[in-house]
């Protein structure tokens, strides 16, 4: 039990960490059709990307699941691109939208989840014990998770109330962008594949 900070605090700060911005990027981009008055929905989305990235963590992490690096790699700005996409091409959420959306959020978390397994396997290493790891991890993942969801949320906030910057313009220009960097991404690592 005296690792878990150690590792809540690894798990935080290797979603904060600049260097493995697809993941901040993909946080973002989940969050971008939300107002701050929203953080209920939000809040749901995003805990069903750590349960979806929790599963494929604790699987790779316990060796039940092996999938190859460079797929992985390919895949994780492959689920911005299509998350980008997808608020793009929606003007509004209705419930069945936000029905398909948690599922979306629980599908591309596995993927995610096999990109954080190699650096906590590194981590590790040969520990016999890892479930308190493993569960500290993952909460520290959540927790800076909710940073970025606070500052995007905190950041549209000020833009559509203060700025005046209408919902969808801010919602297009956000997704827009982030698209844009998550093509480059997957097009860059299309090429490893082969």
């Amino acid at each position: 039990m005296q690792d878990f900070p150690l590792y809540f605090e690894l798990g935080w700060q290797h979603i904060l960490d600049w260097q493995g911005y697809d993941h901040i990027l993909f946080v973002m981009a989940l969050c971008s059709m939300y107002t701050l008055t929203e953080w209920k929905k939000m809040l749901v989305l995003v805990t069903a990307f750590t349960i979806g990235h929790s599963i494929t963590l604790a699987l790779s992490v316990f060796n039940l699941l092996t999938v190859n690096t460079a797929w992985i790699e390919f895949l994780i700005p492959m689920t911005i691109l299509i998350t980008t996409l997808s608020n793009i091409l929606s003007k509004r959420m209705k419930p069945k939208n936000m029905r398909f959306k948690y599922l979306m959020a629980v599908f591309f978390g596995l993927i995610h989840g096999l990109g954080f397994s190699n650096y906590l396997k590194s981590l590790l290493g040969k520990s016999k014990s890892i479930a308190v790891e493993l569960l500290s991890f993952n909460l520290g993942l959540e927790f800076g998770q909710l940073i970025i969801v606070l500052a995007t949320l905190l950041l549209s906030f000020v833009l559509i109330h203060f700025v005046k910057i209408k919902r969808w313009d801010w919602n297009f220009f956000l997704s827009s962008a982030i698209f844009g960097i998550s093509f480059i991404m997957a097009a860059e690592r299309f090429a490893a594949l082969f």
